[in-house]
């Protein structure tokens, strides 16, 4: 990225290296886990900028946290200039909204009170949209997603069928927003989510004992290994194939636990998106440019996922020990 790009990040970057502070990280996950009171846990969100909840129910938190990232989104739009750098990070809103929509349509059930808020397409307009068959207000790549995953669903019945195509249309879409960012760095955090994604799918097909024919139809183009020699290497290998890279451990571990019934997929869930965060961890030490944006916007998202994590497990009563277990690596 030229120099001239990289000062048109000056000012937002500073502004994005003094909100990191208010993140939610490791002394402010202890509190809520440590916390006596359920509402007490909730009340350390306030420090991150969250709005205070009267109650604290599985439905508060999803509303508080929606509202959040919309917010977010809505404040980094008028000084992020290059748009396609947050929508890298809110279309998977919308593709979870599609997913809401094809099989509430299917099931003949209005499945609304799921769509999420934060993403390129305000959710009650865009099921609006999509009763009307009039999605043209949205990419061209969402569209044919939409349409293909309809129409399998109607025809197959089958809703994992269609959740592989919205997945493949979003790690397209994903891709070409990266690339029509302008940023290396953003377009290396895209493909390692793919490789994150197809590893996953990799493993969990081998413990199921599915072959090379169901692998070639949920993997996805666009990562740094090909779906030919990921859907041709046994599970047991896949720590050999991926050593060397960022995803060496978390491959390592679901070699491990790729047979049949071999064990939990905790850990190696964990090391997945750990990976990731690493990635972006780097980029933090960049004074500006676009990679404190790129990281900052993960870190609320892997943020949010945290705060479901502990409330969640609060609510369940889980011992501590077992929601920390559940947490993944903090930003920074």
């Amino acid at each position: 990225m030229s120099h001239k790009k990289d000062l048109d990040y000056l000012t937002i970057s500073a502004r994005i290296h003094a909100m990191e502070n208010r993140l939610l990280n490791a002394e402010r996950m202890e509190r809520m886990i440590e916390a006596r009171e359920l509402s007490e846990a909730a009340k350390v969100l306030v420090e991150c900028g969250y709005e205070e909840l009267g109650q604290v129910t599985a439905g508060d938190v999803e509303e508080m946290l929606s509202k959040a990232q919309t917010q977010l989104f809505h404040d980094l739009s008028g000084a992020v200039g290059n748009r396609a750098l947050l929508d890298v990070f809110r279309c998977s809103y919308d593709y979870h909204n599609a997913k809401v929509l094809v099989k509430g349509e299917a099931l003949g059930v209005n499945q609304e009170a799921l769509l999420l808020g934060g993403g390129r397409y305000a959710p009650q307009k865009l099921a609006q949209d999509y009763g009307r068959e009039d999605l043209r207000g949205c990419s061209d790549i969402f569209r044919r997603g939409v349409a293909r995953a309809r129409e399998t669903l109607g025809s197959t019945g089958d809703p994992q069928m269609a959740d592989f195509i919205l997945d493949r249309a979003y790690f397209e879409e994903l891709t070409a927003l990266a690339k029509e960012a302008d940023s290396k760095f953003l377009q290396g955090y895209v493909a390692l989510t793919i490789d994150v994604a197809n590893l996953r799918s990799c493993v969990r097909a081998s413990r199921l004992n599915k072959g090379v024919d169901f692998l070639q139809q949920v993997l996805v183009t666009g990562g740094n290994v090909s779906v030919r020699t990921l859907s041709t290497t046994p599970g047991a290998e896949l720590g050999n194939l991926l050593r060397t890279g960022p995803l060496a451990q978390a491959a390592a571990t679901g070699a491990a636990l790729s047979a049949p019934g071999s064990g939990a997929l905790t850990d190696f869930e964990r090391q997945c998106d750990d990976a990731v965060m690493e990635y972006l961890g780097d980029g933090r030490r960049i004074p500006f440019g676009e990679q404190p944006i790129v990281g900052y916007l993960y870190a609320r998202q892997a943020e949010m996922t945290a705060i479901r994590t502990i409330l969640s497990g609060r609510m369940a009563g889980l011992d501590g020990d077992t929601i920390r277990h559940r947490l993944r690596r903090t930003y920074g």
